[in-house]
């Protein structure tokens, strides 16, 4: 880069001295207009400039509009990171409708479950993504939707088909069909629609705590955190980043769809994971940033084909969504040659990644924390220019505590969700004067650092003691043979939960169950010493689409296997 990451701030600052509030419609009409002819999204067999997605998600707007589609309503969309995403995204906000966008990896149950929760007045879908087939699933959750609401989904009036595999339906139009709609019924583009701090998505959570809830974000809350990623990372004019994560999930979607917006860059979507697809895009369009989760970064390192493939654009990279070592970041660095690296914290309820590292932060720090309040300048918090506040609280009163203690982390600031849809009891415990509850416990450094320490929602009491499962999985996730390890609290007649560590050995490893109670009798204290310990594979382990083990889950999983082998 000629540039250094300074001055690369003050360019940004320059366009956007201040915060002027808009739909997610109006930000790409304002990004047309400024760049009009650069490519926006690089698909596998085309490329959309940011005047081609305007004028096609008008018509499909406008289609949206012809069906019945007014303000407020849900769509839905189940679809992978096909190009047709973004113009479908962006048609939904310009109609003044709410965007729903479902993990495609759901199952008939799950499906059934989101889409009547939601509300959805139009779903736009995939005919099929690898083996799973929508329709059919539709068929048996719905039977008859084709004609129109049923008993099941009683406010889903229209289905949308996107050909991409499954057998297309006979009478269901597609989005092609929905843009020809369009054309024929074009409607005034001063017509009212939204307003920016207006539902723009409802963004199901991914559950690694419970069952997901559906949280409502507004316009103005997405884009400033877009904005915000851009400043702190230090964008680019025209940088191009490529990604496999999904943009139901708010890292594709914020980070790397509406993020290089800022900077009138370019997104190279992939439908799924692959690491030759990711240096296939690193070479040919000259990509400059990569989108990872830690096991994909692993993947893209111990990849034998990596040789093969000039990397040489490929200078920064955000890697979130779970903790990772210093060696990491450090191969990082020494093999694939990029320089600024980045790690991040958030979640959904926030409005995604609220903290993140600076790519000149050292790798120890990388490492050790997840990043401070990103730089937000005019779209942050009056003063600061934060684009968040973040204080601890007690995890059980919810009352603040003094700075620099440890306990669970709570937020404010501009981009905070409205609550989760349709569920007002839910939403009035995520908040406490004011405060967004996050269920993570963790400190704030005097530097404005976090450092994340444990779940609250994951403590267990046993014998009358709360647990901190993080305490015990720090220990023994340094030892020898061991490559994960998880510890819940499962049910116990004498001790009320007992404490089960699920060990993932590494290849080869024999180590045992008395090894590892030794070692936690050895450097824990006695309530703390697990109980049982369980032994599983990697694809054993339940997880969510972008890589998080839920906890939850495994802990009905652990008391069932350990119900079992005591029969």
């Amino acid at each position: 880069m000629s540039q250094d990451i300074g001055e690369r701030r003050a360019a940004l600052l320059a366009a956007y001295p201040r915060w002027v509030p808009r739909t997610l419609g109006s930000w790409l009409d304002h990004c047309a207009d400024r760049h009009g002819d650069r490519p926006f999204i690089i698909g596998l067999d085309d490329t959309l400039s940011y005047e081609r997605t305007a004028e096609w998600s008008a018509r499909l707007a406008d289609g949206l509009v012809a069906l019945g589609v007014s303000t407020g309503d849900r769509v839905g969309l189940l679809m992978a990171n096909h190009l047709e995403f973004a113009p479908l995204k962006f048609a939904i906000a310009r109609a003044g409708a709410v965007a729903v966008p479902f993990n495609y990896l759901y199952r008939k149950d799950e499906l059934a479950y989101v889409l009547a929760q939601s509300g959805c007045r139009v779903l736009v879908t995939m005919t099929g993504h690898g083996e799973l087939d929508y329709l059919s699933m539709l068929d048996e959750a719905a039977p008859g939707w084709q004609h129109g609401p049923t008993k099941e989904l009683p406010e889903l009036v229209h289905v949308v088909q996107l050909p991409t595999g499954g057998a297309r339906r006979a009478g269901v139009p597609t989005v092609a069909e929905l843009a020809e709609l369009g054309a024929r019924h074009t409607m005034p583009r001063d017509r009212p629609a939204s307003e920016p701090g207006d539902v723009a998505d409802i963004l199901y959570t991914s559950g690694t705590t419970g069952s997901p809830k559906g949280v409502c974000v507004t316009h103005d809350a997405v884009l400033r955190t877009a904005f915000a990623s851009a400043l702190t990372r230090g964008f680019e004019d025209g940088r191009r980043i490529v990604f496999a994560l999904p943009c139901y999930h708010m890292f594709g979607y914020v980070e790397g769809l509406l993020a290089a917006m800022v900077a009138g860059g370019a997104v190279i979507p992939q439908p799924r994971f692959d690491p030759v697809g990711y240096f296939t895009a690193i070479e040919r369009y000259r990509a400059t940033d990569v989108l990872c989760v830690p096991t994909m970064t692993v993947a893209l390192l111990e990849h034998p084909r990596r040789a093969e493939f000039d990397l040489s654009s490929a200078f920064a990279m955000l890697s979130g969504a779970a903790p990772a070592p210093v060696w990491l970041w450090e191969r990082v660095r020494d093999e694939l040659g990029i320089c600024e690296i980045t790690t991040g914290y958030g979640m959904t309820e926030c409005g995604g990644a609220m903290t993140l590292t600076l790519p000149e932060d050292s790798s120890a720090r990388t490492a050790e924390t997840v990043g401070k309040p990103k730089f937000a300048g005019p779209a942050g918090l009056p003063g600061s220019g934060d684009l968040v506040e973040y204080r601890t609280a007690d995890p059980i009163t919810g009352n603040l505590l003094p700075h620099g203690t440890e306990g669970e982390l709570v937020s404010r600031g501009p981009t905070a969700m409205l609550g989760f849809w349709r569920k007002p009891d839910e939403t009035a415990a995520a908040f406490h004067d004011g405060w967004l509850r996050s269920g993570d416990l963790g400190v704030v450094g005097e530097d404005g650092y976090l450092r994340l320490t444990g779940r609250s929602k994951e403590l267990y009491k046993s014998g009358g003691e709360l647990v901190m499962p993080k305490e015990i999985e720090e220990l023994l996730s340094a030892y020898p043979g061991i490559s994960q390890v998880y510890a819940v609290g499962v049910p116990d007649e004498r001790w009320g939960e007992a404490g089960c560590v699920c060990v993932v050995r590494t290849p080869g490893s024999t180590v045992g169950q008395r090894e590892i109670l030794d070692l936690c009798a050895a450097k824990l204290a006695r309530f703390k010493v697990p109980k049982r310990v369980l032994f599983l594979e990697p694809d054993e382990l339940p997880t969510t689409p972008t890589g998080k083990v839920q906890k939850f889950r495994l802990a009905e999983i652990a008391a069932r296997l350990l119900e079992k082998s005591e029969v």
